[in-house]
């Protein structure tokens, strides 16, 4: 924080990553936000959890300048750390498809990866069923969390990986434009 900046110059917020279980990753995602003008008020890394992707979520409270919160969440991106939420209107959709296919040998964790990265969203739940095991078609219900208006981003991103990896995808069902 500045010199010149005052207490009413700050807005609390929170920010939920998600981390490798690895020594470091943690340093490596506060270093940004201290980088970027950030005041930590608490973290709270839920070793004992994990999320959908088999990683450690950690919620993160701080404050800094209104006008320095996007330069500090993308330097958290920009430093290879994957941010669930940041603020309270960043995700503030969510959107359900269903993947059909190969979906474990083309590699699942990439493909959420993928998604992920193309489309600025954050896998919130997974749910995957393999009844021929592993390398038979399988399907994965994917709930994904968006940014407010960006769910047809999220579905266009979705079906560019799956066109990719040879899936198929199951979209939710929209109101036609124009219907009342």
């Amino acid at each position: 924080m500045s010199d010149d900046a005052t207490a009413s110059d700050l807005r609390a917020y929170t920010v939920r990553l998600e981390l490798v279980d690895e020594p470091g990753e943690l340093l490596g995602a506060l270093e940004p936000i201290a980088d970027n003008g950030g005041n930590l008020l608490s973290v709270f890394h839920e070793r004992g959890s994990l999320t959908p992707r088999g990683r450690i979520p950690v919620e993160v409270d701080l404050e800094c300048p209104p006008d320095r919160f996007d330069a500090l969440v993308a330097a958290l991106r920009d430093a290879g750390v994957n941010v669930i939420q940041a603020g309270a209107e960043r995700y503030g959709e969510e959107v359900s498809v269903l993947l059909v296919g190969n979906v474990i040998e083309t590699d699942f964790s990439e493909t959420l990866s993928s998604i992920e990265s193309n489309a600025d969203a954050s896998v919130a739940d997974v749910s995957l069923s393999a009844p021929g095991g592993t390398s038979e078609v399988a399907s994965a219900r994917l709930r994904l969390a968006a940014g407010t208006g960006k769910t047809g981003e999220v579905v266009a991103a979705v079906r560019e990986v799956a066109e990719r990896k040879d899936l198929r995808v199951v979209e939710p069902l929209t109101e036609l434009e124009g219907s009342a």
